[in-house]
């Protein structure tokens, strides 16, 4: 007999949860969704606690129960013991102190906030080691590693992370500087949530999981490599010290790494997943990313080999630049020189403890909002 995976689903209103709960709706016999979280949107979580009837609930606003689902504050949920899976995919940095307290409780957790790992990777992974509980990785770039390295003993020369290089890899300095939130939004591979594609699009998302990658597997951040790679057929890549390369592929859908973490270390049939087509699919185009016009990649970059509070400062100073895009306050190739001017702007504080994070990520939103107004 199967054992039934117990599921706390954190953003579950959000791109990540409403794809977690597909899966989850795909066995039925198999999951057992204890938990659900959201944000503002109560009218989705309300159809979702109908259909899934979780026993506790958590929501931003006025605290009350749903359906026969009992309210309770987040951290009390990463707490429960009848849970033993949380998928994590609060947007932005929110994500930080959830993540942190069900790495404290020792929970599975199906990693898709990356904000988290980037701000506390070192705090987050310290308690892991103590709790004994273990971060899956949702990411595709990152399940993509994940699987790679699966059965081998032996360290990695180097990863590649492939980006699709969203819909203006191909624009020119003035096309850029005339994109509109519209177009952004329009990403030409994967289903996402508003910030990680306008992310994707300034690639400051690839610079994030550079951050994260070094957390997740802890490769130097020199051997840490970005393709830009349209097809988002080939996930990430990784080279092993013979020179030998792994890749995994699927179709660009994030149903798959999600199933892939839920029911890891099976695999699991699903006909709901679309199959690749490999005789339609032609040549894999790679190319080298033009940091020139996407500065955010490597400002990243050199966020997290600086560490201390940057990585914060970098996920707080995103977040704000992000919102004034797509608010129509300031334009697209703002975003990145915005981002620059609060790193630059930044005294680091090194160890910082979660609080001191917060707080740093917190100062960096509120400094680019006033710095959008001016």
């Amino acid at each position: 007999m199967v054992s039934l995976k117990r599921i706390a689903v954190i953003g579950s209103t959000g791109s990540i949860g409403r794809q977690t709960l597909e899966i989850i709706r795909s066995f039925p016999d198999r999951f057992r969704v204890v938990a659900l979280a959201a944000g503002k949107n109560t009218i989705l979580l309300e159809e979702q606690v109908n259909e899934f009837k979780p026993r506790y609930i958590h929501f931003q606003g006025n605290r009350h129960d749903m359906q026969g689902s009992s309210f309770i504050s987040l951290q009390e949920m990463m707490e429960l013991s009848d849970i033993d899976t949380v998928l994590m995919a609060p947007a932005g940095i929110s994500g930080l102190k959830p993540t942190l307290w069900a790495a404290r409780a020792g929970k599975r957790i199906a990693l898709a906030n990356k904000e988290s790992l980037v701000m506390a990777g070192g705090i987050i992974n310290s308690e892991i080691a103590r709790s004994g509980g273990k971060l899956l990785p949702v990411d595709s770039e990152h399940s993509a590693i994940w699987q790679c390295l699966k059965g081998e003993k032996q360290a990695v020369s180097g990863i590649i992370l492939t980006a699709s290089g969203g819909p203006f890899a191909k624009y020119s300095r003035e096309q850029l500087e005339k994109v509109t939130p519209e177009q952004a939004l329009k990403h030409p591979s994967w289903l996402m949530g508003p910030k990680v594609t306008v992310d994707s699009a300034t690639l400051l998302n690839k610079g994030l999981e550079i951050i994260e990658a070094h957390h997740l597997f802890g490769v130097n951040y020199n051997d840490i490599k970005v393709l830009v790679h349209p097809s988002s057929l080939v996930h990430s890549m990784v080279e092993f010290k013979d020179g030998t390369i792994k890749a995994q592929l699927s179709y660009p859908d994030m149903r798959f790494p999600i199933q892939y973490a839920l029911t890891y270390p099976q695999r699991w049939s699903n006909p709901n997943l679309p199959r690749l087509d490999w005789s339609s699919i032609g040549c894999l185009p790679f190319a080298e990313p033009d940091t020139s016009l996407f500065p955010c990649l490597e400002l990243a970059r050199n966020a997290g080999m600086q560490g201390g509070t940057y990585p914060a400062v970098l996920c707080g100073a995103g977040e704000a630049a992000v919102a004034l895009f797509l608010n129509k306050h300031i334009p697209f190739t703002r975003i990145a020189s915005i981002i620059e001017q609060v790193l630059n702007e930044h005294h680091p504080v090194y160890q910082p403890d979660i609080d001191t994070i917060e707080e740093e990520a917190d100062r960096a939103y509120k400094r680019v909002m006033l710095i959008g107004t001016e």
